[in-house]
Parts: structure tokens; sequence; C-alpha cells
């Protein structure tokens, strides 16, 4: 494997895994104040690694098989620790393809972030037993065909949230913390 792509498995490992140390942390219940802002920056970062990943040229492992990294990890408290947090505002809707229909169809942030976990977890175990290329593969893969959409979706929603939360304040509340500010 070329020394560059070395790198960027490396630094797609780590970003895999501050993410699902961040979902976790979020998921926990313990910082619920907290869980808006760090969900959109832990989405963010991984999507980053995402588009790099989908930059570059096709990564083919040297097998035309993916050695097992065993059984699938249980992503299913994060899930639910998510939908708890976000209960309420946890659904959407959303146009399935853009370019080829207008379908709407409905989804959910915390399964989004929960799919996308699960992808990344899978990529880590690849990762841990040194299949470098095959990780980097399966991230880039996976990013293409599922998670990198899933979490455009999500982001979109917690961005629509953000907004909601910071612009959608009683006038008046807002005019006497502006009168506050000026004449203090």
């Amino acid at each position: 494997m070329p020394d560059d792509l070395g790198l960027l498995a490396d630094e797609s490992a780590r970003e895999a895994q501050a993410f699902l140390d961040t979902m976790t942390e979020v998921a926990s219940g313990a910082a619920p104040d907290a869980a808006l802002p760090m969900t959109l920056l832990a989405l963010s970062q991984v999507l980053l690694m995402g588009a790099r990943l989908g930059a570059i040229q096709d990564v083919v492992p040297a097998e035309r098989y993916e050695p097992d990294p065993g059984p699938d990890a249980d992503i299913d408290p994060l899930r639910t620790g998510v939908a708890n947090l976000f209960e309420g505002l946890d659904d959407y809707t959303h146009v399935v393809d853009p370019l080829l229909d207008v379908d709407v169809v409905r989804g959910s942030v915390s399964n989004d972030l929960a799919e996308i976990a699960s992808a990344l977890v899978h990529g880590l175990r690849h990762h841990a037993e040194g299949r470098t290329t095959e990780a980097l593969w399966w991230w880039q893969f996976s990013y293409v065909q599922s998670w990198g959409d899933a979490g455009a979706r999500a982001l979109r929603v917690l961005l629509s949230l953000l907004s909601h939360v910071r612009l959608d304040a009683d006038e008046e509340t807002v005019a006497d913390a502006e009168f506050d500010a000026l004449h203090p």
C-alpha cells in the first residue's frame, strides 16, 4: 500500500473512532444540552472523512472477497439513546433520489447515525487487524453506497434543528436581550 493511502487509512480510523466515541457519549444522555452541537460537529467531521475517500480513485483490495471481521457490532444502544434524546424531532421526510424521482419517504436521524456507526465499526475492525486496504475500501464503498447519503440527510435535519433552536425565539425576549446588551 502506498504511504499516502496508509496515512489516509490511519486518519480515517481516527476520525471514525472519534465519531463513535462522540456518538456513544451523546447517546448516553449524559449531556442532553450538548447533544445537538456535539452530533452536528461529529457528523460534519466524519462526512469530511467520507468526502475525502469519495474524492480519491477507487481503493481496490488485492483479494476478491472481504475477510470476515466477525459479528456485527450492537449499534442498538446508540440508535435508542439518540432516538430518546431527539424524541419528537428524530423523524423527517426526504426525497429518495432528487435526480431520478421525487418520491418522498420518512427517515430518522437516529437510524441514519446508527447506519453510519455500523459502517465505521466494520471498517475499524479491518483496520485493527492490519487490513488497511480493506478498511479503506469498505469505508469508501459504504460511504458512496449508503452512509454518505444517510449522513447528508441527518446533517440537513440537525442544521434545521439548530436553526430553529437559535432563530425561533420570542420577539419580545429578543428585543429585551438586544436592549440589555446595548444599554448595560
